[in-house]
């Protein structure tokens, strides 16, 4: 017999009820939308507890069922991998998986479970909250993207706050190796996360996969994982479970889209199958150039896009946030790249925005950052 799915606001207050509920099986299965528009009545696999709704690469929607067991699983490893329950706070969006599993996590804890005020994340009001919630007893624990771990750190008071926590997961995007030497140097104990939605979330930690979670990298360096915190699979959606998920030796695996290497049991990713770049004829991995260009003085954020040229196919784009607003020089930005990744990976040209377009928290849309450069190179010059 299946289960009803009931829609509910992706708002802590509301979340909390209904996910405890639907964790121990005395309520509804649970999807957290971010408008107050919910969709007609449906009915989801009776071990489903959450649906988390993902706009994916593509943007289109795509609801992912999680089941109790696979929450509990995911909620244990971490547990056992940062040294045991904890109190948790919320600092996330609670329609995306990350910041449900922070919910999930506290409830399966049993211990607290404190949330930032509403509004845009800011650092002043981050360290405040997080002073009057981690006064108790430990440990305690938050998960943040790499955009607000930068405006954490660029706020010495919130700096000195956050070193309340007993850890401090980082993930949604990639995390240049500059912000997490920075972080350590603060005294910050940052985790670096790897995972999706279609995992729980975070499955694999500082590169190493969590308690019951595989890791494989297959000829093109497809990442694919495998264990007990698996996603049932897409809601309706019979024809991406077919692509997404196979069975492979005895086991279950979801084939994700990033591209990724292995040595001595750490994952290293390298970004995702779709996103290298093709200029002049030579393959170009975004991600790498973005840890350089991470890397120089008065960058706080980039993205690294493949702008169309009719010369060179694709011309390689640096776009960046700074903390002055000023565009870093473009001869130094190049020779950087170069050095360490060889020309045809030096960006052609640096462009300067006030914040890079983003899908769920944290990450940047890539395709959504090339239309802005595109837009950006081709406007006519101010009169």
């Amino acid at each position: 017999m299946n289960r009803p799915l009931r829609d509910v606001p992706a708002d802590a207050q509301d979340l909390v009820p209904a996910l405890t509920a639907a964790l121990d099986g005395t309520g509804p299965a649970v999807r957290a939308l971010d408008d107050a528009s919910p969709g007609a009545a449906l009915q989801v696999p009776p071990e489903v507890a959450l649906v988390v709704r993902t706009s994916g690469s593509t943007g289109r929607p795509r609801d992912v069922m999680l089941s109790a067991d696979a929450l509990r699983a995911s909620a244990d490893a971490t547990a056992a991998r940062l040294g045991g329950p904890g109190s948790w706070f919320l600092a996330l969006p609670v329609h995306h998986v990350a910041g449900l599993q922070v919910i999930v996590r506290a409830l399966l804890a049993g211990r607290g479970l404190a949330t930032l005020p509403a509004g845009p994340f800011r650092a002043p009001t981050f360290a405040q909250a997080v002073r009057a919630e981690t006064a108790g007893p430990g440990p305690h624990y938050t998960s943040l993207v790499p955009t607000q771990l930068v405006r954490v750190l660029d706020d010495p008071d919130a700096t000195a706050a956050t070193r309340a926590f007993d850890a401090v997961l980082v993930g949604g995007a990639a995390c240049p190796p500059s912000l997490l030497a920075r972080a350590h140097a603060a005294g910050l104990r940052v985790v670096t996360t790897y995972g999706m939605t279609e995992t729980c979330g975070g499955c694999v930690y500082d590169g190493r996969a969590l308690d019951g979670v595989t890791v494989a990298v297959d000829a093109e360096q497809r990442v694919a994982l495998a264990g007990p915190v698996l996603a049932t699979g897409y809601l309706h959606r019979p024809d991406l479970d077919a692509t997404a998920f196979a069975t492979s030796g005895g086991r279950r695996w979801l084939r994700t889209s990033d591209r990724g290497r292995v040595d001595d049991g750490v994952l290293h990713v390298l970004g995702r199958l779709d996103d290298v770049l093709v200029t002049g004829g030579v393959k170009v991995d975004p991600l790498a150039v973005e840890e350089v260009v991470a890397g120089l003085a008065g960058v706080r954020e980039v993205c690294v896009v493949g702008v169309p040229d009719q010369h060179w196919g694709q011309s390689v784009v640096a776009v960046v946030v700074t903390r002055d607003g000023t565009a870093p020089p473009l001869t130094a930005l190049r020779t950087a790249v170069a050095s360490a990744l060889g020309p045809a990976s030096a960006p052609r040209q640096v462009l300067v925005v006030d914040a890079l377009p983003l899908r769920g928290p944290g990450k940047a849309d890539r395709r959504a950052v090339a239309r802005l450069a595109t837009q950006l190179m081709t406007r006519p010059p101010a009169t």
